[in-house]
């Protein structure tokens, strides 16, 4: 059964940090593309940072490079998102999902997700 269960989310300041974490089973890094996305209200959603099964190189949404970095440990299953220079326009609910690509495709499988919430 796949599982995706994302953590660490929380109301932090303009500049603050935060670390999400997902936590996933029934899987490997092998499998899928492991991708972070957002979903803000009244907004479409966003993908914001994927590495993809190979992990050859870690994509990022250009609202995000420079600020975010997506991480892998291999011997968790886990993936992290470090957020870093926060801004009030990241203020949304945080998803892990996952898929065959990091550039094309739908998403097949998503967690329940973490709200992030950045005041001004």
């Amino acid at each position: 059964e796949l599982q995706l269960v994302e953590s660490g989310g929380g109301l932090v300041q303009t500049g603050g940090s935060l670390r999400l974490s997902c936590a996933f089973s029934g899987f490997t890094f092998d499998d899928y593309a492991i991708n972070w996305f957002r979903q803000a209200p009244g907004k479409e959603r966003e993908g914001v940072s994927c590495i993809p099964t190979l992990e050859s190189k870690t994509y990022y949404a250009d609202s995000v490079k420079g600020r975010f970095t997506m991480s892998r440990d291999n011997t968790k299953n886990i993936v992290y998102l470090q957020m870093n220079s926060l801004k009030p326009e990241d203020t949304a609910v945080y998803h892990c999902a996952i898929r065959d690509f990091c550039t094309v495709g739908d998403y097949d499988f998503w967690g329940q997700g973490t709200q992030v919430t950045v005041s001004s």
